[in-house]
């Protein structure tokens, strides 16, 4: 798809040099189509990297998808330069009378706190309440995911024992939900973080339904509302070199780190990891896109979404299905 973003943006040259379909302001202008609109809250340090990747995922379909991105204006962002924020984000007083056909949350190193100790929490289950009345659908990740689900369903999270830390083989449960579909029964996805909600805690909250888990790394994938809200407990937009990077630098700071699983070739840090993971990443945006957000969207912003193709549809399918 062509993903419409600010001319100036700093990642749009690698997306053009990787044949990612790039339109800048001027060119969609002369497009007589309406455009889905993507919010994408960054709440990651190295907010540069996440745009790539995200922008990545999303670059898969015909659709022109016009990107807004957003920082917390309660939190002080000390990885980033003031003068790339001030010049590419929104705030939510900016954005908060707009509504947008999607919107991502990332996730954020701050798990090992309580929710309540993070400095912008207030802020944050703000936009979480206006996005469900603003936002057709949104995918919450990683910390944002525990987030969620402890703010909408009372889910607490819970430390681990050791990181998971590496790519894990994940299940599709309920394969004819339009979110996995294309999916393979098993499917390799990257983890990094040092929490958890319990799987039993999720299977019993009746409001929300498993897609794919891990009998290592838990659930994967879930969603309520029938994809009104989607929640994602990993880091499927994570680039090749994202784990590599990360053991790195834990390492070189001391930290009790182990080599990501499944993830170097021999297991030898030395070998260039494989990219593994990509094509299942690319095909759960391209089905949120288009399933959750481009066919359900109301065409004028201020309607109401319609989810009525995908209500009841699935409630009643064992929880595998052969193609």
């Amino acid at each position: 798809m062509p993903i419409k973003i600010q001319s100036d943006l700093p990642v749009k040259e690698i997306l053009e040099k990787e044949n990612i379909f790039v339109m800048d302001e001027t060119r969609a202008a002369h497009q007589d189509i309406r455009p889905i609109h993507i919010l994408i809250l960054n709440l990651m340090p190295l907010k540069e990297d996440t745009e790539l990747q995200l922008l990545r995922s999303l670059s898969n379909t015909p659709l022109q998808v016009d990107v807004t991105f957003m920082t917390m204006e309660s939190h002080e962002t000390t990885h980033t330069s003031r003068s790339h924020l001030n010049k590419f984000y929104e705030t939510f007083p900016d954005i908060c009378t707009r509504r947008f056909d999607g919107m991502i949350i990332t996730g954020a190193p701050v798990e090992q706190m309580e929710f309540e100790e993070v400095d912008y929490w207030d802020e944050l289950t703000q936009i979480m309440d206006w996005a469900d009345r603003h936002v057709t659908s949104t995918i919450y990740l990683c910390w944002a995911a525990q987030a969620s689900l402890y703010h909408f369903y009372g889910l607490r999270k819970r430390m681990l024992d050791h990181k998971m830390f590496g790519l894990f083989r994940h299940k599709v449960l309920r394969r004819k939900v339009p979110l996995v579909r294309g999916f393979d029964d098993v499917f390799l996805a990257p983890h990094s973080r040092h929490t958890e909600v319990s799987t039993a805690d999720i299977h019993a909250c009746k409001e929300l339904t498993v897609l794919a888990e891990s009998e290592e790394a838990g659930v994967f994938l879930l969603m309520a509302q029938n994809g009104h809200r989607i929640f994602v407990m990993g880091h499927p937009e994570y680039d090749r070199v994202t784990l590599d990077r990360e053991y790195r630098r834990d390492r070189d700071k001391g930290l009790d780190i182990e080599i990501p699983v499944n993830y170097y070739p021999d297991d030898n840090p030395d070998n260039a990891p494989l990219l593994t993971w990509r094509s299942h990443a690319n095909n759960l945006y391209t089905n949120w896109v288009d399933y959750y957000v481009y066919q359900t969207t109301p065409y004028n912003l201020d309607g109401t979404p319609d989810f009525a193709h995908l209500f009841g549809v699935y409630d009643n399918l064992p929880d595998e299905e052969n193609d």
